[in-house]
């Protein structure tokens, strides 16, 4: 295992979500973190961290980190020698979830991305456990540096081109 591990975050995070794994795996490989953002489609961010990516490489996503990273496979699998899939899905919103997701997207824009975060997101993927209250704080902190912008980008992003996962050609 000589390749280097290129982390994908999950949705309003960033390097610091993994913090704990980099300290373990970055004695033994090079580490990456991808940002996922900047890109409005999935498989626009997958065909952006193939571009930065080693030719070679293990591959780690986590939720939406885990979308990305089904894509990659799709478009490269010769690229990627190891992945882990963590806590994701390849499924699109179900049509109930994106009526939440326009009320989400109005609230950021009205200033509560704190409290959208707070409320109605994160707590709904952390597991119950002794940290689970210095991990919202992070996944808080995490969000609030990356902003409404890239929240906006990242709602749209995952809907949009999860279905081009399962259709290429969008049909």
């Amino acid at each position: 295992m000589n390749e280097p591990l290129v982390f994908l975050p999950g949705m309003m995070c960033d390097a610091r979500l993994f913090l704990p794994q980099i300290a373990a795996f970055s004695k033994k490989v090079p580490i990456l973190v991808m940002p996922l953002y900047g890109h409005d489609t999935i498989a626009g961010l997958a065909r952006h961290i193939l571009h930065l990516a080693p030719p070679k490489f293990s591959l780690a996503g986590l939720s939406m980190g885990g979308i990305v990273a089904m894509e990659i496979m799709r478009q490269m699998p010769q690229r990627v020698v190891r992945l882990a899939l963590i806590d994701t899905n390849p499924m699109t919103d179900e049509t109930d979830r994106a009526a939440i997701r326009q009320k989400q997207i109005k609230q950021v824009q009205a200033g509560k991305l704190r409290s959208v975060m707070r409320d109605e997101m994160k707590p709904n993927y952390l597991a119950k456990g002794s940290e689970r209250a210095r991990i919202l704080k992070l996944c808080m902190d995490m969000a609030e540096a990356l902003g409404p912008a890239v929240f906006h980008r990242t709602v749209y992003c995952p809907s949009v081109s999860q279905r081009s996962m399962r259709n290429p050609q969008g049909n």
